[in-house]
């Protein structure tokens, strides 16, 4: 960090801003960054970003184009109104709902309604608007499969919201885990009142849950009560096998809130994400409205409505895919598959198994998306990776960052998405050096 220069005025204590401020997640996250920026020669598996191998700046105009053609001549509209809706601030839930919800019937067999789809700022915002609307006690409790994503877990510690962790297993959380963490908060004194997920390829471990534990965990959530929050960025980026339904998809009870984005199937600079949120609410006189209708309520006081620009070029890209993205994503989808392989061949080179053995390094092989993780005998913590990219030009994630109640201190997670084949072989190989000398110097 820079020099700070003291200057004469009011200060603040920041004891006195929100405790979130002083939250190591946070601080771990702005280290990372940081070192990023500092060694800009090091090849990278910190970032769950996607390739920019597929992206054309003329794109975007034609997207864009498309958009407009389409209200104009698909919908018959006038340009005085398709002026407006670009360049006004439009609808709170959103302009491109009823694109979305035609995409999600195609790609994942969802079927709601285009007035339940809230379109947002990016998947961040969806977390955050479904936060704030469903916790409304001091003791309602956020479950969250740990390790876990720290957006969401961040979102809860701006909100104030208790969150408890259930351990993740090979095949992701345990339903039985889920009803046990479900029972404890209870006698707690806590309301179990939602539980986060992703269930495909999950950031940061890459686990997916198997069909059979997915209809567990819907009984489970009708069984006690409770919600699914539902987020899945990375669904399409099957390595092998096939797609499995998403949860939403198997859902009859309207139990699970699918939150999805753009940022990795279409275009990340939008920053567009969206929730589906078809529950029904009933109000005090027995009115009813969908939850979409509430969560509508908060963004107009958050961020008011999304950019019509970034959804236009969104909608674009949808209408130009017949609404269809799977099938438009089919070379990243080969492109994230071959990648993730070419990294799971290069481990295995670099640590065949007497190796793997005798240093006491291991790794799962995710059936897809963009993470795996290592684990290492050594302290994998900021010391190790700011070491790990001076002297052997690699970088990496903690892994300790992820864990709420403590754990993955000796691992690292790996992400692919964003290099070259060649850039991850070569990778491996600085990360298999780091690993040996730090391994031997563990060991003196």
């Amino acid at each position: 960090m820079g020099d700070i220069t003291t200057v004469a005025g009011r200060t603040l204590a920041l004891a006195d801003l929100h405790a979130s401020l002083t939250d190591p997640v946070l601080d771990a996250m702005n280290f990372l960054n940081e070192v990023v920026s500092r060694f800009p020669e090091a090849l990278s598996f910190a970032p769950g970003r996607p390739s920019e191998g597929g992206f054309a700046t003329d794109d975007l105009a034609r997207h864009l184009r498309t958009y407009t053609d389409h209200l104009e001549h698909g919908l018959g509209w006038s340009q005085e109104r398709v002026r407006t809706q670009l360049f006004q601030y439009g609808r709170t839930n959103g302009i491109i709902h009823d694109l979305i919800a035609r995409t999600l019937a195609h790609d994942e067999d969802i079927h709601v309604s285009a007035e339940s789809v809230v379109v947002t700022t990016g998947c961040q915002e969806a977390m955050l608007l479904t936060l704030r609307a469903l916790f409304a006690r001091p003791d309602d409790t956020l479950l969250v499969s740990s390790p876990c994503y720290i957006g969401v877990t961040g979102a809860a510690r701006l909100l104030d919201i208790a969150v408890r962790p259930v351990r993740e297993g090979g095949d992701g959380p345990d339903p039985e885990a889920v009803l046990e963490a479900v029972r404890r908060t209870r006698a707690a004194g806590g309301r179990p009142r939602a539980l986060y997920v992703v269930p495909d390829f999950a950031n940061p471990s890459g686990a997916s849950m198997t069909l059979a534990a997915r209809e567990r965990l819907l009984e489970i959530a009708a069984q006690e009560d409770l919600l699914i929050l539902e987020d899945d960025p990375y669904g399409f980026f099957v390595r092998v096998g096939s797609a499995r339904p998403t949860l939403k998809a198997l859902d009859r009870e309207r139990r699970v809130l699918h939150l999805g984005s753009f940022a990795k199937t279409a275009l990340p600079g939008a920053r567009v994400g969206y929730v589906v949120a078809d529950q029904e609410v009933v109000g005090a006189r027995g009115e009813r409205t969908l939850l979409a209708d509430q969560l509508s309520k908060i963004k107009s006081m958050t961020t008011v409505n999304t950019s019509a620009i970034s959804q236009a070029v969104i909608g674009g890209l949808l209408i130009e895919s017949g609404c269809r993205l799977r099938e438009a994503n089919a070379e990243a989808i080969a492109f994230y598959r071959a990648n993730l392989n070419t990294l799971l061949g290069e481990l295995d080179r670099h640590f065949p198994a007497e190796r793997r053995r005798a240093l006491g390094v291991d790794w799962n092989q995710p059936d897809g998306g963009f993470f795996l993780v290592v684990n290492v005998p050594f302290i994998a913590d900021a010391k190790a990776l700011e070491d790990s990219a001076r002297n052997f030009g690699v970088l990496w994630t903690p892994m300790s960052d992820f864990y709420l109640e403590g754990g993955g201190e000796r691992q690292l997670r790996l992400s692919c998405s964003a290099l070259t084949p060649e850039q991850i072989s070569e990778g491996v190989g600085r990360l298999a050096a780091f690993v040996h000398e730090r391994a031997a110097r563990s060991h003196r």
